[in-house]
């Protein structure tokens, strides 16, 4: 199994940055076309990227300060519904908040997709979470 690190800034409270995970209208605005969010442990996360259905649950929601969830893919037998973790940190930095996002138990085969597609929405979720319009969402997997 293969894990992905990656980090960011953004200049707003990690309040503001946290509503952007746990909301549908946030989530949307920098991830996925469609969600259905239940942020709660055990409460369900849903999120349609690019024609693909991720799903899985919320694990743990500490607000502000970090939301782990659970995350797969229907019908697919490489990474199915829940099969790997997806954690956001967010600690209040001088001008905001640096958001640590660390996606653990990826299958091999899937950590260059990942890295891609993390490396395109991250800095769509500083844009929007600092109250900038990420714009339409034409990204592609690799």
């Amino acid at each position: 199994m293969a894990e992905f690190r990656d980090s960011i800034d953004i200049a707003v409270c990690p309040e503001t940055v946290f509503e952007y995970l746990t909301t549908n209208s946030g989530m949307t605005a920098w991830m996925g076309q469609y969600a259905e969010l239940d942020p709660r442990p055990g409460g369900g996360f849903a999120v349609d990227v690019a024609g693909y259905p991720v799903r899985g649950e919320y694990l743990h929601v500490d607000y502000p300060t970090r939301v782990v969830v659970s995350w797969g893919f229907a019908g697919n037998t490489d990474l199915p519904i829940g099969a790997s973790t997806v954690e956001f940190r967010l600690t209040a930095v001088a001008g905001g908040t640096r958001v640590d996002l660390i996606h653990s138990d990826l299958p091999d085969t899937e950590l260059r997709g990942h890295a891609h597609g993390w490396a395109h929405f991250l800095p769509r979720l500083a844009t929007a979470g600092s109250g900038g319009d990420a714009g339409p969402d034409a990204w592609q997997p690799l």
